[in-house]
């Protein structure tokens, strides 16, 4: 079963609070997203670590739920 892009964006709300999130259905499948996403959170970290607090996030849907998510993350500007 496939992740609808509001189940992605509440989870990763969740864990992030703050979050700007933009999600997209890449392919209109419910199975390929783009998201980009801006948390207060990811100050300080590397690109990575952002990537996998989002994967976290997800608890374990990525790649069961859903097959692709490409993402792009970044900490606000002050």
């Amino acid at each position: 079963m496939a992740m609808s892009a509001s189940d992605i964006e509440k989870l990763i709300r969740q864990a992030l609070p703050d979050a700007k999130i933009d999600i997209r259905d890449l392919a209109g499948d419910g199975d390929h997203y783009a998201a980009n996403i801006v948390s207060a959170a990811f100050k300080g970290k590397t690109r990575v670590q952002q990537h996998q607090m989002v994967y976290n996030a997800l608890k374990g849907g990525m790649g069961t739920e859903l097959h692709a998510l490409a993402l792009q993350t970044s900490a606000p500007e002050d």
